[in-house]
């Protein structure tokens, strides 16, 4: 069949990848338009359109799809459309366009985790399996009949950078073979059971804050499942730090959460939370680089008994 597919981050990569190389053919990738980026606001192609670009599929990229994309998709005559984390809405004049309509690749086991962040979620949430779904599209929010989904196990070292990586493998097998059946006319789809979903939200700024009022396991489980996007963070004299690692530590002291306990460069960065402390492992510090928190503390020093998000 002839395939439109609309991906943009690094998830979409091994689904474009596994389409290309089955019996259908890519005749356009439909992807974010390019974003600055870094301290030097580098303005960097999303991952979608590179890979395209190396394997000279026609890339389109449409500030608003529903305004500007409507008639390009039109003029492609596409059997079917394939979204894998996109990133845009799509109107119904858009979801018509094609015979076949469009499948969705998502990362999680609908109906639970429905919306823009299943994978981050899952991990927060401290799920132990999740999954993909393969499932058609339709004008609600991941509402749509399910064609085919797989588990995948949770780790407990897993972030969000690495089960977005296993998932999109996942997600790759499972779409190609949703094409194979949805061509030959053998697809069967079911309808979600609406009384179980569950639903995520856009992660914005604050929601990166680390609570040290929460329980270490969840501010560890805030930190996996926010790296390496948006990346957890907390504050301290006024300043931010990002948080990449954490993990919890053992303390029965009665300081308020959030009080710094341990900071130096043997034992690390050692912080209060509701039940015991957690260790910062890896961070950026303000003006900083990435790296372990011994390392900072090595030539920096943060203040025994300062309060975090004080």
């Amino acid at each position: 069949m002839r395939v439109i597919f609309l991906g943009t981050p690094e998830f979409a990569c091994p689904v474009l990848k596994a389409i290309t190389n089955s019996t259908h053919e890519v005749v356009a990738v439909v992807c974010q338009p390019d974003k600055p980026s870094g301290r030097g606001n580098k303005v960097i192609a999303p991952p979608a359109k590179v890979l395209a670009n190396e394997l000279n599929i026609p890339v389109y990229q449409f500030a608003k799809i529903r305004v500007d994309g409507v008639e390009t998709l039109k003029s492609l005559n596409a059997d079917i459309m394939v979204t894998a984390a996109y990133g845009q809405i799509l109107s119904q004049e858009i979801i018509d366009i094609c015979k076949h309509g469009i499948i969705n690749v998502h990362g999680s086991l609908l109906p639970k985790y429905r919306g823009a962040s299943p994978i981050q979620q899952a991990i927060i949430d401290g799920e132990k399996t999740t999954g993909v779904t393969i499932m058609k599209t339709e004008a609600g929010i991941d509402t749509g009949d399910m064609l085919s989904y797989a588990e995948c196990f949770i780790e407990p070292n897993d972030t969000y950078g690495t089960l977005s990586e296993k998932l999109s493998q996942i997600g790759a097998n499972l779409c190609v073979n949703a094409l194979d059946l949805i061509e030959s006319g053998r697809a069967v789809f079911t309808p979600q059971d609406n009384a179980k979903a569950t639903h995520t939200k856009m992660f914005k700024k604050e929601h990166t804050i680390i609570n040290f009022d929460n329980t270490a396991k969840q501010i560890v489980n805030l930190v996996r499942g926010l790296n390496p996007n948006p990346i957890a963070t907390f504050s301290l004299n006024g300043e931010n730090f990002k948080v990449f690692e954490a993990k919890a530590y053992s303390y029965d002291g009665t300081e308020p959460n959030g009080t710094i306990l341990v900071a130096n460069n043997k034992q690390g960065l050692v912080i209060k939370c509701q039940d015991g402390a957690v260790e910062i492992v890896e961070m950026t510090a303000p003006n900083s680089k990435r790296m372990l928190a011994k390392s900072y503390l090595n030539g920096k020093s943060l203040q025994i008994g300062s309060v975090c998000n004080g």
